[in-house]
């Protein structure tokens, strides 16, 4: 097996220019805010110094571009979505400062200007660009964690007053774990059952709907009708205030409701520019998608500062007299330490580039939304979202695990940040929607003839509806679809030699494995809708096929993300060096998938040995440059202090 080999000539700082991307400009003037403005984590304080010293850094960013990128240009903004969204995922060094922003900046701030209108603009942006008003998402609530569309909390018109009164029915209905509530927010962003009085005096509902409540006064008292308490300390990110809010029937004005979507007049009349409850629920959803992106930017950018600890300890760290040099081994130069660490560093370069077209996308959409029509475009990408803020917060949990791991006890000390990094990226996983509910969403965009009319439908007739009809599979090109299918269409007979570093190849592959995977969830859940068979049942009993059919999508995704990179790449040492990553994240992700391949014939026996010795050459090619490879990422200086990885601690030279 001929192994294509690593240019010796590539440089670090060339390839982070590649990695910056299109918004490289917006990283390198953060680095340098990040170089001045010295912002350490709370490594050893106690739950209200850490929560003191959080707040006082967020007061700091709070004149700083990257506070205010995301925002209109017409209420002092940058008006740039993109490097928002890149910017508050280079806070990754310090989590709990990162995700108190994403709060104050991108959630709160990022309702108001998605979902109110112009009134609420002039009244609200500036002061939260300047935090001067702290404020909540209130979402969640206890009961209702992914199921936002059937919250508890009322919001009841009265038009008498011309005030809305919110309320929280029952404890399942409380507002909970909600950033900022705490300690700091002084209004929330509260999501509601919107409900407005017919003339018989019942009450009629038009879904979730937003409306700005004040919850503590000038003093940091709750207001009348609020109660607050605190989550109290938890795994991690402990610099964060997360509270429980209860509402004992509020009332707010009227022009508290957030109403791009939705308006109530004085006299009680609704009316809204989409018709449908279901609609309007997912369009009010669309626009606050910005949250979800930054969530997977900010795993993935924390993932690269793991593994640049690990890599720089490992690279140094001896361990073992070598018989034929008679000198200590770098732990690095093991086979199976490279096996720990290489193949998640090619798997974050892969996300990497996901990451900037999910981004870009985002981007191009809140620029020119007119020119997504039907709404296709925007589909696709909360889709998109949700599928890679799954598999990069997955990754994210797996690789800090094996990076502490790989700096033995030293990994433990909490000096070393890898401790605090595992206990700050956990909840990852399950806020911005649980990884397991978005999955479901991705397999839902991907049967034909099904999303729009799921939107309607539900969980009960979605089941139906598949079982009644011939549902197709559809596998949709990513970036550059023309170089995409020219590789796939020259890809040799799987049985030639060599073929497993031919990447048309492994783009059939991954392709392959899509399709099939998704016929036959639809084979399945055809065959077994059939009759009386009950459609949730019928749903639930494929779940484990869906979960499958979404991972492998996303699979390819970022594979032809990753190529379409490459093909970018005009250094022809950087793209050298690109491309063994991407054979690396190919043929360690076959490994690991190998039982499917052999399975189905993809693969022979012999092949899939074929397929371990090369991902073992490849590691042993990149081992001489995991350092370099790490350094291009240019995280933030200010973010590596673990002294393993800065040479402080003994043993490490």
């Amino acid at each position: 097996m001929r192994v294509p080999k690593v240019p010796g000539d590539f440089d670090a700082g060339e390839l982070r220019g590649w990695l910056d991307g299109r918004w490289g400009g917006v990283r390198q003037r953060v680095r340098k805010v990040l170089e001045d403005e010295p912002l350490p984590p709370g490594e050893g304080l106690d739950t209200e110094s850490h929560r003191a010293r959080t707040r006082e850094q967020l007061g700091r960013l709070a004149g700083s571009e990257i506070t205010s990128l995301g925002f209109p240009t017409s209420h002092g903004g940058g008006g740039d979505r993109g490097g928002s969204v890149v910017s508050m995922e280079m806070l990754a060094g310090n989590l709990s400062l990162m995700v108190k922003a994403g709060v104050q900046w991108g959630l709160f701030g990022g309702a108001v200007t998605a979902l109110g209108t112009e009134h609420h603009h002039d009244r609200y942006l500036r002061s939260i660009m300047d935090l001067s008003l702290p404020g909540c998402f209130a979402m969640t609530e206890t009961g209702h964690g992914s199921d936002v569309q059937n919250l508890g909390t009322t919001a009841t018109y009265d038009p008498e007053a011309g005030e809305f009164v919110v309320h929280t029915p029952d404890e399942s209905a409380r507002k909970d774990y909600i950033g900022n509530a705490a300690r700091d927010g002084r209004t929330a962003v509260v999501f509601a059952q919107l409900r407005t009085p017919n003339a018989d005096g019942s009450a009629e509902g038009h879904g979730v709907h937003a409306l700005l409540v004040p919850i503590r006064d000038e003093d940091g008292e709750p207001m009348p009708g609020v109660s607050i308490s605190d989550c109290g300390r938890k795994a991690g990110l402990n610099g964060v205030d997360n509270g429980r809010i209860v509402f004992d029937r509020v009332r707010v004005p009227r022009e508290a409701l957030l109403n791009r979507y939705g308006d109530v007049s004085a006299d009680g009349t609704y009316t809204s520019p989409i018709d449908g409850v279901n609609k309007r629920f997912f369009t009010m959803l669309g626009t606050l998608i910005t949250g979800r992106v930054s969530v997977a930017g900010t795993a993935g950018a924390a993932t690269k500062l793991a593994l640049e600890i690990a890599l720089r300890y490992g690279d140094v760290r001896r361990q073992f007299e070598n018989p034929s040099t008679g000198a200590e081994t770098p732990v690095l130069d093991y086979r199976g330490h490279q096996r720990k660490l290489l193949p998640a560093l090619a798997t974050s370069y892969a996300l990497h580039f996901a990451q900037e077209e999910l981004v870009s996308t985002l981007h191009e959409l809140h620029t020119n939304p007119d020119s997504d029509s039907d709404g296709r475009a925007q589909r696709e990408l909360e889709s998109r979202a949700a599928g890679l803020k799954a598999v990069t917060t997955w990754h994210a949990t797996r690789t800090v695990q094996a990076c502490r791991e790989a700096c033995g006890g030293a990994g433990y000390l909490e000096e070393n940040q890898l401790s605090t990094l595992k206990a700050d990226t956990d909840v990852f996983t399950t806020f911005e929607g649980d990884n397991t509910v978005l999955l479901q969403l991705v397999a839902k965009g991907l049967l034909t003839n099904y999303r729009d009319r799921f939107e309607e439908l539900g969980t009960f007739g979605m089941a139906r509806y598949v079982a009644d009809q011939f549902v197709g599979t559809v596998v949709e090109r990513t970036a550059a679809r023309s170089l995409i299918q020219r590789l796939v269409d020259a890809a040799p007979n799987r049985d030639e030699e060599d073929v497993l570093f031919n990447r048309g190849w492994q783009l059939r592959m991954f392709e392959e494995r899509e399709r099939h995977v998704l016929d036959g969830l639809t084979r399945r859940m055809r065959r077994a809708g059939t009759g009386d068979a009950d459609p949730f049942e019928v749903f639930n009993d494929a779940q484990d096929h869906v979960l499958r059919a979404a991972r492998v999508h996303i699979d390819r995704v970022v594979l032809e993300a990753f190529v379409a990179g490459i093909d970018r790449c005009t250094d022809p040492a950087s793209a050298g060096v690109l491309e063994r990553l991407c054979d690396l994240y190919v043929l360690s992700n076959i490994e690991e998938d190998r039982g499917w391949f052999l399975e189905h014939e993809r693969i022979s026996a012999s092949r899939a040995k074929s397929v371990t010795e090369a991902v073992n050459a490849l590691c042993a090619q990149l081992r001489p440059h995991a350092v370099e490879l790490v350094e291009a990422f240019g995280v933030p200086r200010q973010w590596l202090t673990a002294p393993i990885a800065t040479g402080e601690q003994p043993g490490t030279r």
